[in-house]
């Protein structure tokens, strides 16, 4: 049995070595050996460890599990994890099979190389009985590294895996316990999960939708991403190099209505987009964007059900989703830029405009300005989507924003037409000025209204 005090790396790997009916091999590619390396290292292996190998060639690597995929994905986990459970079961369950509780355990890791120009990530996954003889059940993880050195990182994936494993045969009572073993010494300040996938009987009643939302909203991934197709990908798969538009907004109103207001807008953020990178045979990605975070600090976020039913709604409509732990757009900006350097923008309805330049930024120590600045980094504008007069004042007078003028083309206000007095005004002039906001066209079709009041 585990020991129900907070156990350290040494404990755990002690335990499972300890542990008569746990046995299981580890085949890790990139990042050393660091897991296996603490079994070896507190005593009792013999008792944990079957095999453990490092296929760093890549002849080497294709040899045992094939070619065809990249050397960091979900498809060599999935190809490293078939390989060692097919052959630990053949080598030892006619011997051992009766009593025992097999588990495979693997990683591929790209940790931080010499230079220091890649993106430091990888993929671990674990496959294991509950009981002897059972059915496997399977736990796939896609990580960040976000410590500064190679050294570091190594050692943050050898403590995640002694983690994984652990909780896998120990603290499965609830995805609460099990992530919270997880997280224990490393999780958070050090490693990101922004992707979990799971199958077998010890995830039973688990609902993949639900646990990415948890990872967002317990500080475990910065971001995760949802697509209308069902199978989902890490953020790093997703925008890795390309023009994305993204659409922000906190789509409380899920109806079919609204859903499809705020589709036009995103299209028509990925259409001006698209004239901007002209035939460069670059084709933008548009992006729906919610936060777990609450608009005001001292009330609380959204609950997990809340999240996901507006997630969903945006989803039936055919779009993607990238669900944020912070709400600020340049929190956004910094996430995204770390997977492109293409063109980002952001399309907004002139409300969240007004409600960007309001917020103050006190966590930051240049508040205002430095939010501005980190917002527009690297190749960032803002498509302005232009607001109805009347539903403009409305919001204004609800929201309490001051100093706010406007003039207006047939009942409508652009970006162009909003005005702010001193000395805020001279910085939005400024932006205007610079093209860091883009003021779009005043719909044409009566219509339009409508859209207008819904991307408000």
């Amino acid at each position: 049995m585990a020991c129900p005090e907070k156990l350290d790396s040494h404990r755990k790997a002690l335990t499972l070595n300890l542990d008569a009916a746990a046995f299981g091999s580890f085949a890790e590619i990139g990042a050393g050996q660091e897991v296996a390396r603490w079994f070896l290292m507190v005593g009792g292996a013999s008792g944990t460890v079957a095999k453990t190998i490092s296929a760093y060639d890549k002849e080497v690597s294709d040899d045992l599990y094939g070619s065809g995929s990249r050397y960091v994905s979900k498809q060599r986990l999935e190809a490293m994890l078939d390989n060692e459970w097919a052959q630990l079961l053949t080598q030892l369950d006619k011997t051992r099979g009766s009593h025992t509780r097999f588990f495979a355990f693997v990683d591929t890791i790209s940790a931080r190389n010499f230079a220091g120009t890649n993106d430091p990530h990888g993929w671990m996954g674990l496959r294991f009985q509950m009981q002897p003889e059972g059915p496997p059940s399977e736990c796939v993880l896609h990580i960040n590294l976000r410590d500064p050195s190679n050294v570091l990182q190594q050692e943050a994936v050898g403590i995640l895996g002694v983690s994984l494993i652990y909780a896998a045969f120990y603290q499965l009572q609830t995805k609460e316990s099990f992530f919270e073993g997880l997280a224990q010494d490393v999780v958070k300040e050090r490693i990101e999960i922004d992707f979990v996938d799971f199958r077998g009987p010890a995830f039973a009643g688990w609902d993949r939708p639900a646990l990415l939302a948890y990872l967002v909203r317990q500080g475990f991934a910065e971001a995760v991403f949802f697509s209308p197709r069902g199978s989902t990908d890490p953020p790093n798969e997703v925008l890795h190099k390309k023009a994305v538009v993204l659409a922000p907004g906190s789509f409380d109103h899920v109806d079919p209505a609204h859903a499809r207001i705020h589709t036009q807008m995103l299209a028509a953020g990925v259409q001006e987009l698209g004239k901007e990178l002209g035939d460069t045979g670059a084709t933008p990605m548009g992006i729906f964007c919610l936060s777990a975070a609450s608009l005001k600090p001292e009330e609380p976020g959204p609950e997990i059900p809340d999240l996901l039913s507006r997630i969903d709604a945006l989803l039936a409509r055919g779009a993607e989703v990238l669900l944020f732990r912070e709400r600020e757009l340049y929190a956004m900006t910094a996430f995204v830029n770390r997977y492109t350097k293409a063109p980002l923008r952001f399309v907004v309805g002139l409300s969240l405009l007004i409600r960007a330049f309001e917020d103050r930024y006190g966590s930051l120590e240049g508040q205002r300005l430095e939010a501005l600045s980190r917002l527009f980094a690297q190749n960032v504008r803002i498509y302005a989507y232009p607001m109805t007069s009347a539903d403009l004042q409305e919001w204004i007078k609800g929201f309490s924003a001051g100093g706010w003028e406007w003039s207006e083309t047939n009942g409508w206000v652009s970006a162009q037409q909003l005005r702010l007095a001193p000395p805020l005004g001279h910085l939005y002039a400024y932006l205007l000025a610079k093209n860091f906001l883009v003021p779009m066209q005043i719909p044409a079709s009566p219509a339009a209204a409508d859209l207008a009041h819904g991307a408000a």
